[in-house]
């Protein structure tokens, strides 16, 4: 999976026979960690991925799937913040397994990239495929071929997303660019200041929940001061209105323009 704030969050699942899995993947196409690869060789390695004619085709298979920046905030900043990010990648990881199981592959072993808590992770897993030898290990995309392959898939898909999501700012003048998306990167951080509006922050494309785009939003040197209709609090937040539901379900009407552009008009 690939974790950045602009854009959607994207995970991937490749599969092909054991017998082929370091000589074909590693010494043959060299796939490796997708974060050391350069971008124009993640490009090649996809495209032969989807060509016909190679090996790789016919051998292996891949899918990914992707979580919208406005679908990861709204989750995240609902139920008291239990469905968190660790959740939402889990549920995506079981339903990416189970999408290959479904397509009658004989699934033998399993081997996944995570963070945080890595056995309580793996045991999960194994509940619910007990079937497989299961490894759930940090780095794994570094140490098994078949992630580095799934960490390309996810990349790439990821980077012609982020294209599509930049479009509109660069139709409207924007040429600076965004970056990676990464926290550490400063050109991300930059555009994030730079294209911020103080009351709504920014548009779909942006994850709210992250603790950079909060801090911004929170920031005392913030512009724009706004008297709520509702009774003083000086414990209250900006980010604390944006949450998911409506005025049916007992939150403030807000809500309803979570994820709008400066330039839409809410309704």
């Amino acid at each position: 999976m690939i974790l950045t704030y602009p854009g959607p969050m994207v995970y991937s699942v490749f599969y092909l026979p054991l017998t082929s899995h370091r000589s074909l993947l590693a010494d043959k196409h060299h796939f490796d960690d997708s974060k050391v690869l350069k971008p124009e060789v993640r490009s090649s390695l996809m495209e032969t991925l989807c060509t016909s004619t190679s090996d790789l085709y016919h051998e292996c298979g891949w899918a990914t799937q992707a979580l919208s920046a406005r679908d990861i905030g709204s989750n995240m900043l609902q139920a008291n913040g239990t469905y968190n990010l660790n959740a939402q990648a889990m549920d995506a990881t079981i339903s990416l397994i189970q999408g290959v199981l479904d397509k009658g592959i004989n699934v033998k072993e399993i081997y996944i990239d995570a963070l945080g808590n890595t056995s309580v992770y793996q045991k999960k897993l194994e509940r619910i495929f007990p079937t497989a030898k299961i490894k759930v290990e940090k780095k794994a995309d570094s140490l098994y071929p078949c992630v580095s392959a799934a960490s390309v898939c996810a990349k790439v898909t990821r980077d012609a997303a982020l294209e599509v999501c930049y479009q509109t700012y660069a139709q409207s003048g924007t040429t600076e660019g965004w970056g990676s998306g990464y926290p550490s990167d400063s050109k991300t951080a930059t555009w994030l200041k730079r294209n911020m509006d103080p009351l709504f922050g920014w548009g779909a494309e942006c994850r709210f929940s992250w603790g950079t785009v909060k801090e911004m939003l929170d920031a005392k040197n913030n512009p724009l001061k706004v008297d709520w209709p509702m009774e003083d609090d000086d414990t209250m937040r900006m980010t604390d209105f944006f949450s998911s539901g409506g005025p049916e379900h007992g939150q403030d009407e807000l809500a309803l323009w979570y994820g709008c552009r400066a330039t839409q008009e809410a309704i």
